[in-house]
């Protein structure tokens, strides 16, 4: 993820002098590339995790110019209108976009802009489909009773819309594929258990877990060609448009 977001971030123009946003920071891996860009800037880093907020303070202890904030993105408050909002690897996170991209855009100054990255429309659909054979099985049924998948993979034609009328101009957005591939079922199965289900894992006894994720990684390995998971990344750049 933070190969991804290093990659993102050389699309973005900085004079070195912005007040940025990092919106999803985590652990904040992405916000230190951020920081090397604006010598004489500052970052908000802001996450709903109490966790990652935590691991992000411990690593900008002492730095003045990061500010590590707790706060839901649909509910981000600013002291003053910032520059800069940069993502990687959030917004799939919040199924509502329409009101996200409006707390955005009031966040950021006229001329302001936005740089984003998130899951796109087709994200890890193998993943998705072998977790849903898999939490059918009678073994692991019963603990997925009114399980939702609140995720949102959205196209490229529908967020330019949204942020349209959010109040962006000069709005790019674009999907591509970014495949990352396996060595073997086993490196498979602990990768699915590190990152993408740990959230279906909860709901396992622990002597179940392995198994679960065993059986995710076996039936996307069923699939003809590279062991592979097939991430797609929806990629969004836009100005706020000046007040009217």
């Amino acid at each position: 993820m933070t190969r991804w977001g290093a990659a993102f971030l050389e699309r973005l123009e900085l004079a070195g002098d912005e007040v940025v946003v990092d919106a999803g920071c985590g652990t904040g891996r992405v916000t230190e590339l951020l920081l090397r860009r604006l010598p004489r800037g500052r970052v908000i880093a802001v996450d709903a995790s109490q966790t990652m907020v935590e691991a992000a303070r411990r690593r900008f202890a002492g730095d003045s110019r990061v500010r590590v904030v707790r706060q839901d993105l649909l509910r981000l408050e600013v002291e003053e209108p910032v520059d800069v909002i940069f993502s990687t690897a959030t917004f799939h996170w919040i199924p509502d976009h329409a009101a996200l991209f409006r707390r955005l855009a009031a966040a950021l100054r006229p001329g302001g802009r936005l740089a984003a990255q998130c899951g796109g429309d087709g994200n890890v659909s193998r993943v998705r489909e072998a977790t849903r054979r898999t939490m059918r099985e009678e073994r692991f049924a019963a603990f997925f009773e009114g399980w939702e998948d609140n995720k949102l993979y959205a196209d490229a034609e529908g967020t330019r819309r949204r942020l349209e009328d959010a109040g962006f101009e000069r709005v790019e957005t674009w999907l591509h594929e970014e495949p990352t591939t396996f060595r073997s079922v086993q490196h498979l199965t602990r990768y699915l258990e590190a990152i993408i289900l740990r959230g279906h894992l909860l709901r396992l006894p622990e002597a179940e877990r392995r198994p679960f994720a065993r059986s995710v990684a076996e039936k996307i390995a069923a699939h003809d060609g590279p062991l592979l998971v097939d991430y797609v990344r929806l990629n969004m750049l836009a100005v706020r448009a000046p007040a009217r």
